[in-house]
């Protein structure tokens, strides 16, 4: 009666066996599959972006399915500016293509920034690859956090604002230094729109302010004579010249107790 049964067992997990590897190709195409086609596309008709900045503040503005191609030399410093808005997900997609000749290795990097300068972590893509000598071309990519309506002013949560991406190596052979390359570069949208309930709204987009030195004409929020816990003693003088006025005042005072004091502790002379 054993022979039966243990045959049967047998059997059974041999059928089990055959059928745990067909399971993960029923659930769907493998992951590279699914990066393939999930990789972003230029927006039809979108106007082609043939340059880019040097620094924060010559960032060139571009958007969302606006694609990039620029000519630069390794060891440049790229830079572009895009709105981020509540809701979005923005996923960077860039490829570097290098000239035959290289004596080496290199290593490339996207960072992006909001508009505080505050550096925004990315969830996927490779955002630090290193690329062979013999290699042709290397490809970078960041996935950014969903953008937040409003969030704790000592987070680094992306809120609604100026988004900056730059684009640089980080370590290569000193002979590649100044070789040209091309770079390829696509910002996308891929959320689906939905702000998370963040029970609050930002003010105001983080944007910085490019016009430094700009006169303010606006009113200001308060009269200096209405501020809260202004002094009664002082509320009667010009504006601008309180602080002078006291400054002479105590100077006077703390002379005037400095001679009392030397007056009161000197020792009379002995006849």
């Amino acid at each position: 009666m054993r022979t039966p049964l243990i045959r049967s067992g047998a059997a059974l997990a041999a059928a089990t066996a055959l059928a745990l590897p067909a399971g993960p190709a029923l659930a769907g195409p493998p992951p590279a599959a699914r990066d393939a086609l999930a990789a972003p596309t230029p927006s039809p008709g979108a106007a082609t972006v043939t340059k880019a900045g040097t620094s924060f503040l010559t960032a060139t503005a571009i958007t969302a399915g606006q694609p990039v191609q620029v000519g630069a030399s390794t060891g440049d410093h790229l830079y572009w500016s895009f709105p981020g808005h509540a809701g979005q997900i923005h996923e960077i997609a860039a490829t570097v293509g290098f000239p035959k000749g290289r004596t080496g290795a290199s290593t490339w990097t996207v960072e992006v920034f909001d508009g505080l300068r505050r550096r925004q972590a990315c969830t996927a893509g490779a955002q630090t690859p290193t690329a062979t000598a013999a290699a042709t071309s290397v490809t970078l990519g960041c996935t950014l956090r969903q953008v937040r309506s409003w969030a704790e002013p000592w987070s680094a949560d992306p809120l609604p604002g100026t988004y900056y991406v730059r684009l640089s190596v980080v370590d290569l052979p000193e002979p590649d230094l100044g070789l040209p390359v091309d770079v390829d570069l696509l910002v996308s949208d891929v959320g689906d729109g939905d702000a998370p309930a963040d029970d609050g709204e930002l003010r105001a987009p983080l944007v910085p302010n490019t016009k430094a030195g700009t006169v303010l004409t606006g009113e200001p929020a308060a009269a200096p004579a209405e501020e809260e816990g202004e002094s009664l003693l002082t509320g009667w003088l010009p504006e601008g010249s309180s602080r002078w006025i006291w400054t002479t005042v105590g100077g006077v005072l703390a002379a005037v107790a400095g001679v009392v004091g030397f007056a009161l502790t000197r020792r009379p002379r002995r006849p």
